[in-house]
């Protein structure tokens, strides 16, 4: 029910006499509005002719002692008003720095402008923000920073976060403003000032969060599109209070706990979602027309789980998001077991979509008999199956979520090694066959898929590595991998001199470097290899850096081995060396026949996983 919707200019919403706070919930997102929406709101409120309309807030009235102030939820809105007072915040640090040449009314202005924005009775902020991703510290930190009476405190990389960034993007604003336009800083400001006081905003109260959260889903103007992960948090809070089931806070804290074992990926916190559904959609209420979920069905689904089970699906969620957690190692462990380390393996090969069967295995894993050496052969065998589907293209992505569901189907009463054979014999059916995945390892593997690429080679390295020699290839420095994909003989233009010679001449080297650049046997894994480029072999060889860090051939990696000894590189060395790793791959990589051809035993599973993890 909406008690109230009027229209006012910010001046009187940030009155300086007022006592309103507005107070961002703790279920809200955190501050998320870019550069973009800075500039937008910034030009707008330039070039506007009279008042510019910055949208609709939704509020609830939270006041418990009226001497103490008016407290006003924000439950739509926070973007726009957590943007709109760093702005101000901005205009009031660039007149402060010229406080002594304004004259006396401007002063008053500037004092004004402060108490719109700082409480003068208690030294509150007129909006504080929730504490997710550190928006609160920051918000304080920058306010203190603007000059205002307020303490705030420096966090770690505060400078690089998004509200600071917004009030700096602001603050130089204005002062571009000022030299572009030919002004003093103080009438840029004040003509910012001015625009921001008499832009409206459209304040619609409700009465309860049921009601706020059905007109949050329609009214997100101007901001960050609402994720169906946003929608279903929003219709999992709304029915909580609608049917009293849980308040509001102990809804948000269920739906909190999730987000902790999915992280902050809302991705995976969306395939999240639909694999649940998907893996458990025989034991949950019927959803008409949903026999899969997909991204666009979504919302459907949980608006009709939650309604008929809401506290049974809630809890169900945060139990099964903490197995999702450690299938997609969100967290990252100290001392792996073995099993972590095979679900580390399958989603560096891009495993994802299996998730869905290894969450209905690992939540049924009584029952179903299933010990952590059998549910890692599960997993190291998915892996196979995904590097193979990944460079054949086969089956394609379409069909996997459905494949996955018919795998849990098929396993019926199988128990303990029995359901490796099940789910051995769904993926075989469908995969292409070995004659097709040699065929892809033998050609342009580089062009075909270059993570297949990788994760085969690391792989092949890692399978060698002993506790002393260990490193760990999938290290990231500034989000970039520093092992990564050297190609032997240069993939770029211009080969030099000593290539053109070893090859045979300009024309052959042409030749020779067309048909073979791309493919298996050329291709090797090193570190911080951007400047190997057009080397010859023999300064690729024996490259260090700065260092003194080999970073060519002789860097330790088995992989090399070979390369680190030899003098020269040739179309004949390409073929032999593909030839002998796509083997190697196939072998590392199997996907098996049913215990029926091998003739069942107890170590079946078990002997192969030590194929797949050893090599």
């Amino acid at each position: 029910m909406i008690k109230s919707a009027n229209q006012y200019p910010v001046h009187t919403l940030f009155s300086h006499e007022g006592n309103v706070l507005y107070k961002i919930p703790a279920y809200q997102r955190e501050y998320s509005w870019h550069k973009a929406q800075w500039e937008d709101l910034f030009e707008d409120l330039i070039d506007a002719d009279g008042a510019h309309f910055l949208g609709t807030i939704i509020t609830l009235d939270q006041t418990t002692d009226t001497l103490e102030g008016n407290i006003l939820q924000v439950v739509d809105g926070q973007q726009r008003l957590t943007t709109l007072t760093l702005l101000l915040a901005a205009v009031y640090s660039v007149l402060k720095d010229h406080v002594d040449d304004l004259d006396d009314d401007t002063r008053t202005d500037v004092i004004n402008l402060g108490r719109q924005l700082v409480r003068k009775i208690d030294g509150q902020p007129r909006v504080t923000p929730q504490k997710q991703g550190l928006n609160l510290f920051d918000y304080l930190k920058v306010l203190e920073e603007a000059g205002l009476p307020v303490e705030g405190e420096w966090k770690p990389y505060y400078p690089s976060r998004r509200i600071a960034k917004c009030y700096h993007y602001f603050r130089s604003a204005i002062l571009k403003l000022a030299e572009t336009e030919d002004l003093a800083e103080t009438e840029a400001a004040l003509r910012v000032h001015e625009a921001a006081m008499k832009a409206v905003i459209v304040k619609i109260e409700v009465a309860s969060h049921s009601d706020a959260f059905v007109l949050f889903e329609s009214l997100n103007n101007r901001g960050m599109p609402l994720s169906p992960v946003d929608l279903i948090k929003n219709h999992l809070l709304a029915e909580s209070e609608k049917k009293k089931i849980m308040n509001v806070d102990q809804a948000f804290r269920h739906w909190n706990e999730m987000l902790t074992s999915l992280g902050d990926n809302y991705s995976t916190q969306e395939r999240f979602l639909r694999h649940y559904f998907n893996a458990f959609r025989s034991e949950l209420p019927d959803v008409p027309n949903a026999s899969v979920a997909t991204k666009s069905n979504l919302i459907r689904i949980y608006e009709t789980l939650l309604e008929q089970d809401l506290k049974k699906v809630a809890d169900a969620l945060v139990d099964a998001s903490r197995i999702y957690g450690r299938i997609n190692c969100v967290v990252e462990l100290d001392q792996p077991t073995s099993l972590d380390r095979a679900f580390q393996r399958l989603m560096r090969a891009q495993g994802a979509p299996s998730y869905v069967l290894l969450m209905w295995l690992m939540a049924k894993q009584n029952d179903l008999k299933l010990s952590e050496v059998d549910v890692g052969a599960i997993a190291d065998l998915l892996t196979s199956f995904f590097v193979r589907r990944n460079l054949t293209g086969y089956p394609p992505t379409y069909a996997l979520a459905k494949l996955f569901m018919t795998t849990i189907g098929a396993i019926g009463a199988a128990k303990g090694q029995d359901i490796f054979w099940v789910v051995a014999e769904k993926l075989t059916t469908v995969s292409a066959a070995d004659d097709e995945f040699r065929a892809r390892l033998l050609g342009r593997i580089y062009d075909e898929n270059t993570d297949v690429a990788r994760f085969a080679l690391t792989t092949l390295a890692e399978d060698e590595m002993t506790k002393e020699t260990r490193v760990d290839l999938w290290r990231q420095e500034k989000n970039h991998f520093v092992w990564t994909i050297e190609h032997i003989l240069p993939q770029g233009e211009n080969l030099p001199g000593a290539w053109v010679e070893m090859l045979g001449g300009k024309e052959v080297a042409s030749l020779v470097q067309e048909e073979h650049k791309h493919r298996l046997g050329n291709l090797t894994v090193t570190a911080y290899n951007s400047n190997l480029g057009n080397k010859s072999f023999a300064e690729k060889r024996d490259r260090q850096d700065s260092k003194g860090r080999q970073i060519g051939y002789r860097n330790g990696l088995s992989l090399n081995a070979e390369l680190a000894t030899r003098d020269s590189w040739t179309s004949a060395d390409i073929e032999r060396r593909t030839q002998e790793l796509a083997s190697r791959v196939m072998s590392r990589f199997p996907l098996p026949n049913g215990p029926s051809q091998r003739g069942p035993a107890d170590g079946d599973v078990v002997e192969f996983r030590h194929q797949a993890t050893s090599g």
